[in-house]
């Protein structure tokens, strides 16, 4: 249940001294092929971290053979000094592995500003291929983590005998578009680039990219998608595709439980909207709702708040004719008072609510969580 749970890669995990907790913070995941076919969707925030900008180079050929992961520091807004940490990294993993730094996807995660040091990282670099294994997958995953509490790891295995594993890091600046935070998936069936691509977008378009849980966009989301070929199974187009989903979801959900301070994990379902783009608008509007979100925090049923999130949208519906449900509770029925919402029982962390626009066949679904001091205090000092 790691990324090295399909046959063809191994990882490694370990500290080489970025955290001054001494903590593991250098990942490396290795692809052995026979086949280096790969994918990538990194974020569309226009301000981008140098290992994006390197990266979105790298899979241009859609040939990948290993991923280098630091945590520690995102490299963003460093100067051609960090850039130049990111092209050495590249070509120290190269070197050491005997493949071009041009099949490397370098990833950071960490505090935008600060350069990161060089001599430490390349070292790490060294640490991590020496200690490669087919069981490294929950160290990698572990040296990922920032303010993660806990790693985030899962897998699929078809009856045909090939598999798709892989792992997250991620616990804010969660509102991605097209990927979320630090993603490395992994598999062993023989898919080309293109089908790769294909599975890929499909998926994270209906997983991380419904993931909203502060409204905050990183500059260095990454989401890398690498076939070993090794089953020598190749499977069809939508049985590798429902594979790579139910992963990314899998992740999705693990990263939304582990959100910063979070006390409440919230899907909100937009029912009938005219497309699937004005669903994900009207609920990602619900999501970024601090009002709403606070709400939720302190177990008030607040639906009004709901209501006025939908109505900045530019969805189309009856302002007058709108049904919202709390916990499966109809609390607005055609934009008036339906049942009592004193009943609904908002301690258990899992929330649902149900916005039913009545204006055409689409339906989507947003995650998010709500807003705590917790989430308040962790980010207020996160960078003393």
């Amino acid at each position: 249940m790691s990324v090295t749970a399909a046959k063809g890669f191994r990882a490694a995990g370990v500290a080489a001294g970025l955290k001054s907790t001494g903590a593991p913070d250098v990942a490396l995941v290795l692809n052995e092929g026979p086949n280096d076919a790969a994918a990538a969707v990194f974020t569309s925030n226009r301000c981008k971290a140098n290992p994006v900008l390197w990266s979105e180079r790298a899979v241009v050929d859609g040939r990948l053979r290993a991923v280098v992961l630091n945590s520690a520091g995102a490299n963003c807004y460093t100067g051609p000094e960090g850039f130049q940490t990111t092209h050495a990294t590249a070509e120290e993993v190269a070197k050491l592995n005997g493949i071009d730094a041009f099949d490397v996807v370098v990833c950071s995660t960490g505090l935008i500003g600060p350069l990161l040091e060089r001599p430490k990282l390349l070292a790490g670099v060294a640490d991590a291929t020496s200690k490669l294994t087919a069981d490294g997958g929950a160290d990698a995953a572990q040296a990922i983590m920032t303010t993660d509490s806990v790693s985030k790891q899962a897998s699929v295995t078809s009856p045909q005998g090939w598999t798709v594993g892989g792992m997250a890091k991620g616990a804010g600046m969660l509102a991605p578009a097209l990927a979320t935070m630090l993603v490395v998936i992994t598999t062993d069936a023989q898919v080309d680039p293109a089908g790769l691509d294909s599975a890929l977008r499909a998926a994270t378009r209906v997983t991380f990219d419904r993931l909203d849980s502060d409204g905050c966009q990183s500059t260095n989301d990454t989401v890398a998608l690498l076939s070993s070929g090794a089953s020598g199974v190749t499977p069809s187009a939508e049985e590798f595709t429902a594979a790579v989903t139910a992963v990314c979801h899998d992740l999705a959900q693990q990263l939304l439980a582990d959100a910063e301070g979070a006390d409440h994990d919230i899907a909100i379902e937009v029912l009938h909207a005219v497309s699937e783009e004005e669903a994900v608008e009207v609920g990602r509007s619900v999501a970024r709702s601090n009002l709403f979100k606070a709400a939720i925090f302190g177990k008030d049923p607040n639906w009004g708040r709901i209501l006025a999130s939908v109505g900045t949208t530019t969805a189309a519906f009856d302002p007058a004719d709108l049904d919202v449900a709390l916990n499966g509770v109809w609390v607005c029925r055609k934009s008036e008072p339906g049942e009592d919402p004193s009943g609904i029982d908002l301690n258990p962390r899992q929330v649902s609510v149900t916005i039913d626009l009545k204006a055409g066949d689409a339906t989507a679904t947003v995650w998010t969580n709500d807003l705590t001091h917790a989430y308040v205090h962790e980010n207020s000092a996160y960078s003393s």
